[in-house]
């Protein structure tokens, strides 16, 4: 009987490509239709594999999620970086590949943030999502985020309005 695998962990170099593709997967499945096609493929674009070498040999914060030996997701935090909320921490990305979302990948990402966050002095933290991606919204209020503010984002001219979620971790 072959055993199923399912690992969160720190992102390494190797996992570069890997990540890349989690990501134009991800950006792509959730922001077509929202965010205008040419900022979107230029986004996608920024963030190839070396654009990740680049963060992980920098020391960025990324876990990763692997099921049997494939990435399938990741997510990124560290310090709050909007003074106006009262949040030491952020949870600055969190994305799988469309074909594992619902399935409790995402709940433990988000699971190993919190705690990776708390271990670093950051025991309250906030995540922002766009309003008009449903299926990040619907997570987050899912998990019990309070809603914290409200900004916009503008992308070629497309104004898109976006919600900052809340969490006090004990």
């Amino acid at each position: 009987m072959p055993t199923i695998m399912t690992a969160i962990r720190f992102a390494e170099p190797k996992d570069a490509l890997a990540l890349a593709s989690v990501h134009e997967a991800a950006w792509r499945g959730a922001y077509a239709g929202i965010i205008p096609h040419e900022c979107l493929n230029a986004m996608v674009q920024r963030r190839q594999s070396d654009w990740w070498q680049r963060a992980i040999r920098g020391g960025a914060a990324i876990l990763v999620a692997d099921y049997c030996g494939e990435t399938v997701g990741y997510a990124t935090m560290g310090r709050n970086r909007t003074d106006a909320l009262a949040v030491s921490g952020e949870i600055y990305e969190l994305y799988l590949k469309p074909s594992y979302q619902g399935v409790g990948f995402g709940r433990r990402l988000f699971s190993a943030s919190q705690t990776l966050l708390r271990e670093r002095g950051l025991s309250s933290h906030a995540v922002w999502a766009l309003c008009e991606n449903s299926l990040a919204t619907g997570f987050y209020e899912h998990l019990c985020g309070t809603p914290l503010a409200e900004g916009e984002e503008c992308f070629a001219g497309t104004k898109l309005r976006k919600i900052a979620y809340g969490w006090h971790v004990k």
